[in-house]
């Protein structure tokens, strides 16, 4: 019995931009014990960083060209570099209350499915 494509019918339906928003709500519970003082600092630049994420993904998806898509891809891969960058920085700043392990583990998944569906859109303008 052969398997049938799944239809993307919506950004939603996409597992990339499922992924996204999970990190999200990691980001949202690590960042919630840092200190006060960054509450419009680190912790903000953090969140902002993991919703751009999803939301370029959305974005894109909802472009007319494949062009634009593959753009707002593209931004959402150096949103996904900056969250891991500022993760690292509140862990070296023992800002953040548990281990960053799990959350730059996800943000590599979502790299790395990032990085898939680039290619494969890629494949599909070349031909």
């Amino acid at each position: 019995m052969a398997s049938r494509p799944i239809s993307i019918r919506s950004y939603r339906d996409l597992e990339v931009w499922q992924a996204a928003v999970e990190l999200v709500e990691q980001v949202y519970r690590f960042s919630a014990t840092f200190p006060k003082c960054e509450t419009y600092g680190l912790r903000s630049q953090l969140r902002e960083a993991a919703v751009s994420v999803p939301a370029n993904i959305a974005e894109g998806h909802g472009r007319e060209h494949l062009g634009d898509y593959l753009h707002h891809l593209s931004v959402a891969n150096g949103s996904l570099m900056e969250l891991e960058t500022h993760c690292i920085i509140a862990q070296r700043l023992t800002y953040a209350a548990g281990d960053i392990a799990p959350l730059l583990e996800r943000a590599a998944e979502v790299g790395r499915m990032l990085a898939g569906l680039i290619r494969a859109l890629k494949r599909r303008r070349r031909s």
